[in-house]
């Protein structure tokens, strides 16, 4: 109920803002205004996430499924969405959808849930979040990938420090502490 009301409530604030990324996304570059993934979901479940698209179109098929520092495929409109992770704010409708939920793990693509150990599948017991400690924490996580083996630095470096992250989180589960992960997410967004 909390992740409805909240949910809601910021997409009614929000519309206009929604409505000014949507029409920059279409005049800065061709393309879709979202852009739809498969991730992996609570129990392993697969859904389609929604984020506004900050990319070129197509860009998951022409280069690494991260980001890396000084990408060519992100759009002028992408820097700036991305620098305040206004592409994350169209999440809430999945957090609608009950896909996921305000405060969790972050969900992974398959290709990466593929490399998860018998501990980090601990993780998708619970729904995917739009934000966690681990988002905040590792939040410029391009800044430790090489641009030379992108994939295999997120594997071998980010996703396990990510993952500690996660583990610890799931035994800090409750209204309080997910209330805390809200407020450091606004900060961490508006004051860096």
């Amino acid at each position: 109920i909390v992740d409805i009301v909240i949910s809601l409530t910021i997409i009614m604030l929000m519309w206009p803002i929604f409505i000014a990324i949507a029409i920059a996304i279409k005049i800065d570059s061709p393309g879709p205004v979202f852009y739809r993934q498969f991730r992996v979901g609570q129990y392993g479940k697969l859904f389609k996430i929604f984020k506004f698209r900050s990319m070129v179109n197509n860009a998951d098929k022409n280069g690494s499924l991260v980001t890396v520092q000084g990408d060519m495929r992100i759009t002028k409109v992408g820097k700036f969405i991305r620098k305040y992770r206004l592409d994350e704010t169209s999440q809430l409708f999945d957090v609608l959808r009950g896909t996921m939920t305000l405060v969790g793990t972050r969900p992974e693509v398959q290709k990466y849930v593929e490399q998860y150990n018998k501990t980090m599948l601990a993780t998708l017991l619970l729904p995917p979040g739009v934000t966690s400690l681990a988002s905040i924490t590792y939040r410029n996580e391009n800044d430790l990938i090489d641009k030379k083996h992108p994939d295999d630095d997120y594997i071998n470096k980010v996703l396990p420090l990510k993952m500690k992250c996660n583990l610890i989180e799931l035994s800090n589960i409750g209204f309080v502490h997910d209330m805390g992960i809200m407020i450091r997410t606004v900060f961490n967004v508006v004051c860096k």
